[in-house]
């Protein structure tokens, strides 16, 4: 039997309630994440201020919320692996891993990008 799911607007308010649930679940659970989360607080608003361009505030702000959006993808595939046991394996760590140096490429990609707008 097929499920019907929702459709138009539902399915907007449905996906932004989903959204919200894992934000908060995140900021719950991850100190990182609250931790990224405060110096976005702190960035986003200097971003937009110390940009003298459109271009540039994007880049500058851009550049703080990838941080904030890898880190969630970071958390969810810690989660999953979680999820299949507590057992030692190769895979699992290359995957926690790799997850997390995404993580360090975005914050590499922040200071890059606050250094070359603002100093170059």
């Amino acid at each position: 039997m097929k499920v019907k799911s929702a459709t138009g607007i539902a399915r907007l308010i449905n996906a932004a309630t989903y959204s919200c649930q894992g934000l908060v679940a995140c900021f719950k659970s991850e100190a990182a994440f609250r931790q990224e989360l405060t110096l976005a607080v702190i960035f986003l608003p200097l971003g937009i201020w110390l940009g003298d361009s459109g271009v540039e505030r994007a880049l500058l702000v851009g550049s703080v919320l990838l941080i904030l959006v890898v880190e969630l993808l970071n958390t969810g595939v810690e989660y999953v692996v979680d999820r299949f046991g507590d057992e030692i394996h190769e895979l699992s760590g290359k995957a926690k891993d790799i997850s997390s140096a995404a993580v360090f490429l975005a914050m590499c990609n922040f200071v890059i990008m606050w250094v070359l707008v603002l100093f170059f």
